[in-house]
């Protein structure tokens, strides 16, 4: 059997409702119970300012590298995350103050390979990817060589204002 291309995938995980952290662990679990898929690096838990609507608790936010095996493809990634994400007890919403409201569960996909995509169901790279402080830190943690788009994801970090204190991230 022919060797298979070792694909990493990038998912960032956030949560402001309930207990946080507990829910990305949750998270997490589901994660690891998916067959054919591994979880590689696990970023450390970064405590966010909310973005877009701001009068709500900060977030948790941490990124994972995902191994997926065999026949999966970034949007049928996409699609178990958002099975994920309804399990754990997310209700999506249009209303923008409640899509950017607070949440109890959020998982998106970053990053699949070097896969660029702009089917509307799946954009890819993510398309805000390069404009959050909050994506970018715990990505560079687990892949510090990563590029978006080819350029590396420590450049698209230094074009942000930002700032950190410890774990907490300003943005």
């Amino acid at each position: 059997m022919p060797n298979a291309t070792l694909i990493r995938a990038y998912v960032g995980l956030g949560s402001n409702a309930g207990n946080a952290d507990e829910m990305l662990a949750r998270a997490r679990h589901h994660m690891e119970r998916l067959q054919h898929v591994r979880i590689g690096a696990v970023s450390k838990i970064y405590v966010t300012q909310p973005q877009d609507y701001a009068e709500q608790p900060w977030f948790s936010n941490q990124a994972l590298e995902l191994l997926p095996r065999g026949s999966w493809r970034p949007l049928q990634l996409l699609e178990t995350l958002l099975e994920i994400e309804t399990s754990l007890g997310r209700k999506r919403s249009a209303d923008l103050a409640k899509r950017f409201g607070p949440r109890v569960i959020d998982a998106d996909l970053l990053l699949y390979g070097t896969e660029c995509s702009n089917d509307i169901r799946c954009v890819l790279p993510h398309p805000r990817i390069t404009k959050r402080a909050f994506v970018l830190l715990p990505l560079i943690d687990i892949a510090p060589d990563i590029s978006i788009h080819g350029i590396p994801a420590t450049h698209w970090l230094s074009q942000l204002d930002y700032r950190t204190d410890g774990n907490k991230i300003f943005q």
